[in-house]
């Protein structure tokens, strides 16, 4: 089994709401940035920008699901295990799950369809990113 990637997160002050925990529209954001540091990690440094402007290729998001399990606050780093669970002729889904101090504080599915970025036209996945996808699967 391929383990899932991880990328650390400062989560900062400003991240916050009055409450001192993160303010819940940061979660889908700390999720994406997730997200690319895979894309980047698996692609050289290539991520979303360099897909859109050197490939053509853009990844839309189609759906997002997250469940919140516990408060993220600035005390403690959020680190963020990202795999593809599934990906299809046009898609893929990413899962992941948010951890401060080893407990889960959100997880959620990502899903994106890629399409020919100047035409926003879906198309089938480049055949070296479904190996990749393919490579790193969670089973």
């Amino acid at each position: 089994m391929t383990a899932p990637f991880s990328h650390s997160i400062r989560v900062g002050w400003g991240d916050c709401d009055p409450a001192a925990i993160a303010f819940t529209g940061r979660l889908p954001w700390f999720a994406l940035e997730a997200i690319e540091a895979w894309w980047e990690h698996h692609f050289d440094g290539d991520g979303w920008y360099q897909l859109n402007i050197d490939h053509n290729l853009g990844t839309p998001f189609v759906n997002m699901n997250i469940d919140f399990r516990s408060p993220v606050t600035p005390r403690h780093s959020l680190d963020c295990s990202v795999q593809p669970i599934k990906f299809g002729y046009s898609s893929v889904t990413f899962e992941v799950k948010g951890r401060q101090q080893r407990r889960i504080c959100f997880e959620g599915q990502f899903t994106a369809v890629f399409v020919v970025a100047d035409r926003f036209k879906k198309t089938s996945i480049p055949p070296h990113i479904k190996a990749v996808l393919e490579a790193n699967l969670k089973p």
